[in-house]
């Protein structure tokens, strides 16, 4: 067999038929390779044991660090005889392992979402350009670990590579997202050994993984070596069965013990103890054993042990307990020969009723995809990096991954059994580039069973204890066939405790869930009126690349409204991009063709709620706020009467603190602290806050907060952490008597040629005749416009913009207002009070008419209204309908009284609450990767813009408004196409930009391909008009006082 490994690196004698490389045959999976199993580590002391660290075990040596590399382009120029001790590479260089070799200096990174980088032929791959990385280091064994047997460890290796120890050949391996394990006891000597590895960047194997990331290769993840006596532990399994009534268990293990010895192993025996979480003894602690009276030398000893458990402390993502399950193997005479050990939960998972249950609850899956990647070292992910996305999640209420599209580092199953996240475990399957068609899609060919099916053996042995994993997922779209039929009956007979999932099998017979991407709002609400027998849960949706997350809301409305629905998992977590440096310094996210990668899917790589950097983006608040497992209720608001509902399935909330205030405007009236609330899972109570009544101001609105917290330090969030609130517009309203305009101060106006000047106390307005608009404002001496409103319909398209060809379809509103036509221009004959201005525009691009009121009065105020009047049939939808206008850039503080203070889109509002906030406008800006449309603030009574002395212009709506203040202008965030310029493009102006809008066209969400935003988030192609009036501000004025004097107009 050994041999076998390298038979196919020589070429084949002339006359011979030339042997088939190992890398271009899907038959050829490994070669001497050791059986997947368990993660496991064995160890001697038994506090070691129990503590279950498994780098902490003296039998556990990392070989991560500088390694010695090489690399070629093509596998003819590799070095061939490198694997041989006397072979010198001190000239080599040294890349880290783990590590890619894209981000150290070797090779192009690649981004494709669904193709191949090379021409699909399956299996072959192109000789001229498939680079090979050889990797040399030297490691010494133990003294300790003589007379045991060695493995040899690789977590993770893409895409494939072959193994020499001291200049033998070791093995071969494929499937780089699980581990080649190799026993190496044979091939060491005393001293210094050295390991040789040859990765190839592709092989038959990256057939099989055509995912939507970064075509990276190398050795990526952990490296290490480790020891067993000759009869061992090598693979064990546990299991817990739950009663009818979810309170007591079975629980069961399986052990595999392996003699690699020269003689039987006689009357040996297993001893199978449990822990709970301080490592204390569970119940009787030593739970039974089992006895196997013979193992010969090279053959297995299976061991049984069941045991009954009342009661034990059960494993959810809310409450996620967790024993220590130790396995002691003893010899004939009682002596300890191996331990091993593992975290485990207590839990049952099953379909029943239609519906997924988790301890016989139908739990609702706040999911998201994650894929591993960092963007400094790319898809080498650090322990560090894995516990900062389970925190950022579990603080953004959400509650399951999908594993997208493989099985990741095994630390980070570790870290989600410990703090509670569900997994939907996927294996290292897609094969999207070969399309969907039964003729042409791998999952149909026989010749390729294997491979398909040797992926989903070794992600299921090597999870099959983690009680994180709910679900296994056959892959990612990798069309459908008897391959994944196969598959599918394989899990279900080797493990039956978990259903299974996979997306392209739609409904047929072969997937227990209904796991459809990014289906519609209606489409899913169809799905569940059917009352069918399989629960639906989305495997993507909400697809957040870049500006997105719209209508997040809609679908949580529809999936708590119908059992069937149950939840999905956000297009995704991370965006995955990659630092790069501009030429002055200044770093920023690169995506697919940054790297000279073509061709590429450019930015397509970017869809996370968090930023490569793990900055939490307004979408993962949304998804927070969305998430959240405390629900509230309007009952009779007036009363103070709330229904407060528990969204939890297994937790109650008396150990949460409910916090309420009553606010006038910003400002807090009342506030208090609720009595605990011992509301059982799934439950609701009505509770009446005890505020006090009171005389409403004319003009001031009342609002009702209410906030959720921990109380005690959690693992994954410190006392105080807002689990949940909520926002309640209390009906107290009364309006503000409207002020008197006639006995405002006398205006004076004075007309010339091109220009209508107004002035009165302190402040002047110019408006240009030839143009129609305010050309000039200025108060106490002070010029406080750079560029005075005018009419904007237009907005940078975003990343779903472009997905849906806005920026082609709506093209006719770009420069609709910029090339509009002045038609007239009325000025009211003077007299007294205040003075209106009338422009009528005409608007050819787009054939229709708007027309802009200015009405000025005494104080200095302007109100401002505008109407546009559709005249053409077929219009496409407005991207949005408003002014824009500039002001000086000393002008930078904003503050505003409306949704926020992140930014909000008509249907991205939930997390959003009206109130009082204060910025900048440089602060405004959300760094996409790809500038797009940012910044917005939705449902805005008033916006003030303040320079360094606290003079400025606020902007009062008589409507609600909507606004950006930013230090671009739109034409610099808008591109031809998607994924063409990075926030380090634009180049920060003179001025602040503000858009002061009736309305934006929602930000869309449902996908970035083709989706368009909801109907009822749409600016369809009909007439609108919408009013607001500006003012000049001094240092010391009160926006919010200000805005109580309610102006109204004939």
């Amino acid at each position: 067999m050994v041999f076998a490994v390298l038979v196919s690196l020589s070429p084949a004698p002339s006359g011979e038929t030339p042997q088939v490389n190992d890398w271009e045959n899907p038959l050829v999976v490994s070669l001497n390779t050791e059986l997947p199993h368990a993660t496991l580590i064995p160890y001697s002391a038994a506090e070691k044991v129990i503590a279950g660290d498994r780098f902490a075990s003296e039998y556990l040596r990392l070989l991560n660090g500088k390694w010695k590399f090489h690399w070629v382009p093509r596998p003819a120029d590799r070095p061939l005889e490198f694997s041989k001790p006397a072979y010198d590479v001190r000239a080599w260089k040294e890349v880290d392992v783990p590590g890619n070799w894209q981000l150290q200096g070797y090779d192009v990174p690649i981004y494709l979402n669904e193709g191949y980088p090379f021409p699909a032929d399956p299996p072959h791959i192109p000789h001229d350009w498939n680079p090979v990385g050889s990797y040399r280091t030297e490691f010494a064994v133990p003294g300790d670990w003589t007379g045991r047997q060695v493995f040899l460890h690789f977590d993770g290796v893409a895409s494939a590579f072959y193994l020499w120890i001291n200049g033998v050949p070791v093995g071969y391996s494929e499937d780089s997202r699980t581990p080649a394990e190799f026993n190496i006891t044979r091939f060491l000597r005393p001293g210094s050994n050295v390991l040789a590895a040859e990765v190839y960047r592709f092989s038959d194997g990256s057939y099989l993984e055509c995912q939507d990331f970064w075509r990276l290769s190398g050795i990526f993840r952990n490296v290490y070596l480790f020891s067993t006596p000759p009869v061992h532990i090598r693979d064990f399994e546990l299991r817990a069965d739950l009663d009818g009534d979810y309170r007591d268990a079975v629980f069961r293990a399986k052990a595999w013990v392996e003699n690699r010895g020269e003689t039987a192993c006689v009357d040996s025996r297993l001893e199978v103890a449990l822990f709970d979480a301080e490592g204390k003894p569970a119940g009787p602690g030593i739970l039974g054993s089992d006895s196997n009276p013979y193992i010969a030398p090279g053959a297995e000893g299976i061991f049984l042990l069941s045991a009954g458990i009342p009661n034990p402390h059960k494993w959810s993502a809310e409450q996620p307990n967790l024993y220590t399950v130790v396995l002691t193997l003893k010899n004939s005479r009682g002596e300890v020969v191996e331990a091993e050990s593992a975290r485990f939960g207590f839990r049952k998972v099953e379909i029943r009723g239609g519906q997924l249950l988790v301890n016989g609850q139908p739990i609702l899956v706040k999911g998201v995809n994650r894929h591993e990647h960092d963007p400094s070292t790319g898809q080498y992910v650090s322990r560090e990096s894995m516990l900062q996305d389970v925190l950022l999640m579990k603080r953004h209420n959400i509650n399951t991954v999908r594993t997208c599209h493989y099985p990741d580092d095994p630390q980070w199953y570790e870290l989600c059994d410990q703090y509670g996240l569900y997994l939907i475990d996927e294996a290292n399957i897609e094969s999207h580039g070969m399309g969907y068609d039964p003729d042409v899609t791998l999952a149909n060919r026989p010749e390729w069973k294997k491979a398909h099916l040797d992926r989903i053996i070794r992600m299921v042995e090597r999870d099959k204890n983690h009680a994180s994993v709910i679900i296994w997922s056959l892959g990612n779209e990798a069309g459908d066939g008897t391959n994944f039929e196969a598959a599918s009956e394989w899990i279900h007979r080797r493990d039956p405790s978990r259903p299974v999932h996979y997306e392209r099998a739609e409904l047929r017979p072969h997937t227990d869930i209904y796991c459809p991407m990014y289906p519609s709002v209606d489409e899913i609400i169809a799905y569940a009126e059917k009352k069918p027998d399989r629960p639906l849960i989305m495997c993507e949706y909400e697809h957040a690349m870049g500006n997105s997350c719209g209508n997040f809301q809609d679908y949580w409305d529809a999936i708590e409204r119908y059992p069937a629905l149950q939840g999905g998992c956000v297009w995704d977590w991370v965006d995955q991009g990659i630092w790069k440096t501009t030429p002055d310094g200044r770093r920023y996210f690169g995506y697919g063709g940054d790297f000279g990668d073509s061709p590429t899917s450019g930015n397509f790589c970017c869809n996370g709620l968090v930023l490569a950097d793990r900055t939490v983006t307004p979408k993962a608040l949304e998804a927070k706020k969305v998430y959240q497992n405390v629900g509230f209720k309007a009952v009779d608001l007036a009363a103070g009467k709330v229904e407060i509902v528990n969204k939890f399935f297994f937790t109650s909330l008396i150990g949460y603190e409910f916090l309420w205030s009553v606010e006038e405007d910003e400002t807090a009236l009342e506030s208090g602290e609720l009595e605990r609330l011992d509301v059982g899972p799934r439950q609701s109570r009505v509770v009446t806050l005890p505020f006090r009544k009171f005389e409403p101001n004319p003009g001031a609105e009342y609002w009702l907060r209410l906030t959720v917290r921990l109380t005690d330090d959690l693992p994954w969030a410190a006392k105080g952490h807002e689990i949940a609130a909520e926002q309640f517009k209390l009906p107290f309203y009364i309006a503000a008597p409207a002020a008197d305009l006639n006995s405002s101060p006398t205006l004076r106006k004075t007309e010339t040629g091109n220009e209508v000047v107004i002035s009165g106390n302190e402040f002047e307005v110019r408006f240009d005749r030839s143009t129609g608009l305010l050309a000039s404002y200025r108060f106490k001496g002070e010029e406080l416009l750079a560029r005075g409103p005018e009419p904007n319909y237009w907005r940078a398209p975003t990343d779903n913009d472009f997905g849906n060809g806005m920026e082609k379809r709506c093209a006719v509103w770009q420069k609709a207002g910029a090339n509009r036509i002045l038609e007239s221009f009325v000025v009211d004959p003077a007299g007294e009070g205040p003075m209106r201005l009338v422009a009528r525009f005409d608007l050819p691009d787009v054939q229709s008419k708007h027309l802009t009121a200015y009405t000025v009065l005494g104080g200095g105020d302007i109100v401002i209204e505008n109407q546009v009047h559709i005249g053409k049939k077929d219009l496409p939808e407005l991207p949005r309908f408003g002014m824009r206008l500039r002001v000086p850039e000393a002008y930078e503080r904003v503050e505003w009284y409306g949704r926020g203070p992140h930014e909000n889109y008509w249907d991205r509002t939930a997390s959003a609450f009206v109130g009082r906030y204060k910025s900048t406008a440089r602060e405004q800006f959300v760094p996409y990767v790809s500038p797009q449309e940012n910044g917005y603030k939705t449902d805005v009574r008033w916006v003030t813009v303040r320079n360094g002395d606290g003079r400025g212009l606020a902007f009062y709506g008589m409507d609600l408004l909507c606004f950006s203040a930013l230090r671009y202008a739109i034409e610099d965030m808008t591109q031809k196409s998607r994924g063409t310029m990075h926030p380090t493009d634009l180049v920060e102006r003179d001025f602040v930009e503000l858009n002061i809008d009736h309305k934006q066209t929602g930000v869309g969400g449902e996908d970035s391909w083709g989706a368009l935003p909801y109907p009822q988030y749409t600016l369809s192609p009909k007439d609108y008009s919408y009013r607001f009036r500006i003012r000049p501000l001094d240092q010391g004025d009160d926006a919010m006082a200000l805005s109580k004097r309610r102006v109204v107009l004939d």
